[in-house]
């Protein structure tokens, strides 16, 4: 039983702000392997700076001193070009990696063991106060310069891949790539181990699938195989299969590299 689950069944207050930022540093040793101190994550990591500072602001927020909380945030996000609104909920152990160009909307909320890459912004689609900012379950991976935009909810351990643009809710377990977001893959009741990592976050960007290259994948299939009938037709020799030169462009393989797509 993980210790979040034992503390909401014992139902233990949750830590205090000491006890969450000691987390916040432990939690980049298990994430990032070129983390060699503590030192050296304290004075040279700008997430773990923008994470601090943020707990800080966000006690300030809950408190009713909302100028001095967002003053705060300002120093912040000008010290490590991160930046998180006061009012935004943040779980335990947050990461940002390689921390730089992150937006965190004031009615984001984040879950544990979240982790988000450089570039991320969850932000809002509307001028509207109230829920405006997406919603984060545990365990959510991020890739750089991806966007999650409006009060939807990602679900736990969902994979965003880099770049893409979420604008509608994805269930738990699955990998989120595209423009817009597209679910390509899902992990439900998979036995795989995730990289090793004993949190059981998924770090393997190179492992998302390519939705583009396989619909591409697939059409060339498709018109191999109605060439094929067109010829048998017209009483002609089938055209060559993979004779590596564009019949229409003749730009070779840089024009028609479907073999690497099979």
């Amino acid at each position: 039983m993980s210790e979040a689950m034992t503390m909401t069944a014992l139902n233990l207050p949750p830590p205090g702000l000491w006890a969450t930022l000691r987390e916040d540093l432990a939690c980049v040793f298990q994430r990032d392997p070129a983390a060699r101190s503590r030192l050296e994550v304290l004075t040279t990591y700008p997430g773990v700076h923008a994470i601090l500072t943020h707990r800080l602001a966000n006690r300030l927020w809950l408190g009713g001193w909302r100028f001095p909380a967002r003053l705060l945030s300002f120093l912040g996000r000008t010290l490590t070009n991160v930046d998180i609104h006061p009012g935004a909920t943040i779980g335990r152990r947050f990461f940002i990696d390689h921390g730089a160009c992150v937006v965190i909307g004031e009615t984001a909320e984040v879950g544990d063991d979240v982790t988000l890459y450089h570039g991320v912004t969850l932000g809002g689609t509307s001028w509207n106060k109230g829920k405006r900012h997406p919603t984060l379950s545990d365990g959510v991976v991020v890739g750089a310069g991806a966007k999650i935009l409006g009060p939807i909810s990602i679900g736990e351990r969902v994979r965003v891949g880099a770049n893409s643009v979420v604008v509608r809710d994805v269930p738990a377990d699955r990998t989120v790539v595209g423009v817009p977001g597209r679910i390509v893959d899902t992990r439900a009741g998979s036995t795989r181990p995730l990289s090793g990592n004993p949190g059981g976050i998924s770090l393997d960007h190179n492992m998302l699938p390519d939705p583009v290259a396989k619909s591409i994948s697939c059409l060339i299939e498709r018109i191999e195989s109605l060439e094929k009938e067109l010829a048998e037709l017209r009483h002609e020799a089938p055209p060559p299969e993979h004779a590596g030169q564009c019949q229409t462009c003749s730009a070779g393989d840089l024009c028609c590299e479907h073999e690497s797509m099979h």
